[in-house]
C-alpha cells in the first residue's frame, strides 16, 4: 500500500468519526428541531461592484453609491481590518469533496473563556455580494487567471513580467509536512447563518475553535491531506486576550515549528476579511457546484526597503501562481491579490502568504467550503509540482 493510500485511509477514518459523533450528539441534544434549514433565509439584497455602471446610470442614491466606493477602498486596504494550472490526476479530480461536519452543529470540548454566541440579536443589514472583475489603474489581470490589485511603486508591467514565474521552491513526494497552516488572528469569527441582518452586540471573535478561523484551517488541512500533501496546523490563539502583538506571538509559534520541519515550502497565515460601513456589512460568496463559498482574498507583502523582506518577490511569485489555479478551478472565487507594502511574517520562507477567507458576516459554512475549495486546489498545484 503506497503512502498516499495510507494517509487517505487515515482521513477517511478521522472525518467518519467527526462526523458521526457531532450529529449525534446533535440529535439526542435537540432532535429534529436541531436542523438548520430553518435558519435560512431568502430574498436578501445583492449589490456587488460589476453593479456599479448600472448604479450610475439609473442614478442611484447616495448610499449605496458610497457602498460602491467603500467596497474600493477595502480591496485598496486602507482598511482592513483582519491585519488584517497544471496537472492533477484524474481521481482527484473527480473525487468528493472530504465530508465535514456543519460547524454550525460542531461543539468544542473547550470553547474557551469567549465562548461563540448562542442567541443572536439583530441590527445593520447583511448586504450578500458577487465581486467581479476589477478596472482601474492598480489593477491587472493575471495571463492564467485572476487579478492583482498593485498598491506599490511598482509598475504594473513590471509585476505582470514577474507573475510568469513559477513558484520558487521545489516539491518532492514525501511522509513530511510541506505546508504549514496557521493563525495570526485566532479567534476571527463568522455569521451563523444567511439571514437580512448582523448581531451588533457581537465582535465576531470566539476563542471556540469549531467557530473560528481555526475551523477553516480545518477544512484546508482535511483536503489537502486527501491529497497526500502533509500539513502542521497551528491552532495556538495568538490575539486574545491581547489583540496588540499579535504577529509577534505568531513569529514566536512558527519559527520553532520552521526549524523543526525544513521540508516545510509553504506558510499560510489563514484570516478573515471585516468589510462594512454604517448599519451594513458584506458577505462576498460565489456559487460553486450548487453551494455557496466565502470569496477568498490572498495577500503577498511588498518591502519598501524598512521591512526586511529582500525576497519578496518570491512569495509573489507564488501568490499569482496560486491565484491562477483557483481561479482556473473556479472562476470567481478569489478577489484580486492585494500586493502591498506590509510585512505578515512573510520574510520566514518563499512560500509565505496571508490568506483572507471570506469577511466576518460571510456564514460558517461558507467559509468552511470556501476553505476545502481552497485546500484542494492548493494540493493539486503542490503535487503537479513534484519531480519539477
Amino acid at each position: 500500500m503506497t503512502r498516499r493510500k495510507r494517509r487517505k485511509i487515515k482521513v477517511i477514518l478521522r472525518c467518519m468519526a467527526a462526523v458521526l459523533l457531532p450529529a449525534a450528539a446533535a440529535w439526542s441534544a435537540r432532535g429534529a428541531a436541531g436542523l438548520r434549514e430553518s435558519f435560512l433565509s431568502a430574498d436578501i439584497c445583492t449589490v456587488g461592484i460589476t453593479d456599479k455602471a448600472a448604479a450610475d446610470r439609473t442614478g442611484a442614491d447616495t448610499e449605496i453609491i458610497n457602498r460602491i466606493k467603500l467596497e474600493d477602498e477595502m480591496l485598496a486596504g486602507a482598511d482592513i481590518l483582519s491585519e488584517g494550472y497544471g496537472y492533477a490526476d484524474e481521481d482527484d479530480r473527480n473525487r468528493e469533496y472530504v465530508r465535514l461536519p456543519d460547524p454550525l452543529d460542531m461543539r468544542a470540548g473547550d470553547p474557551g473563556v469567549k465562548p461563540y454566541p448562542t442567541a443572536w440579536n439583530e441590527g445593520g443589514e447583511v448586504i450578500r455580494t458577487t465581486y467581479g472583475k476589477y478596472s482601474g489603474s492598480s489593477f491587472f489581470d493575471l495571463d492564467g487567471g485572476g487579478q492583482v490589485n498593485n498598491r506599490t511603486d511598482i509598475p504594473n508591467d513590471t509585476l505582470f513580467r514577474e507573475s510568469g514565474y513559477y513558484p520558487n521552491f521545489t516539491v518532492s513526494d514525501t511522509d513530511e509536512p510541506l505546508v504549514l497552516l496557521y493563525h495570526t488572528h485566532t479567534t476571527e469569527s463568522f455569521e451563523p447563518f444567511v439571514r437580512e441582518s448582523y448581531d451588533p452586540t457581537f465582535n465576531y471573535r470566539t476563542t471556540d475553535g469549531t467557530k473560528n478561523t481555526v475551523m477553516v484551517g480545518n477544512a484546508i488541512q482535511a483536503e489537502l491531506e486527501a491529497l497526500g500533501i502533509g500539513v502542521i496546523h497551528a491552532t495556538d490563539i495568538h490575539d486574545y486576550p491581547s489583540y496588540n502583538g499579535s504577529y509577534a506571538r505568531s513569529r514566536e509559534t512558527i519559527v520553532p515549528i520552521l526549524e523543526k520541519y525544513p521540508s516545510i515550502k509553504v506558510v499560510l497565515d489563514i484570516h478573515r476579511d471585516a468589510i462594512s460601513g454604517e448599519n451594513y456589512a458584506y458577505q462576498p460568496y460565489v456559487e460553486v457546484d450548487g453551494r455557496e463559498a466565502a470569496q477568498i482574498m490572498i495577500i503577498s507583502g511588498c518591502d519598501d526597503g524598512t521591512l526586511g523582506m529582500p525576497n519578496y518577490m518570491q512569495n509573489f511569485h507564488f501568490a499569482c501562481t496560486l491565484q491562477s489555479k483557483l481561479e482556473s478551478d473556479h472562476a470567481g472565487l478569489t478577489r484580486p491579490i492585494l500586493f502591498d507594502y506590509r510585512h505578515y511574517n512573510q520574510d520566514l520562507t518563499n512560500g509565505s502568504l496571508l490568506i483572507e477567507v471570506g469577511s466576518h458576516c460571510n456564514t460558517l459554512s461558507q467559509v468552511q467550503f470556501a476553505g476545502q475549495l481552497f485546500g484542494r486546489s492548493l494540493g493539486e498545484l503542490l503535487n503537479s509540482m513534484k519531480g519539477k
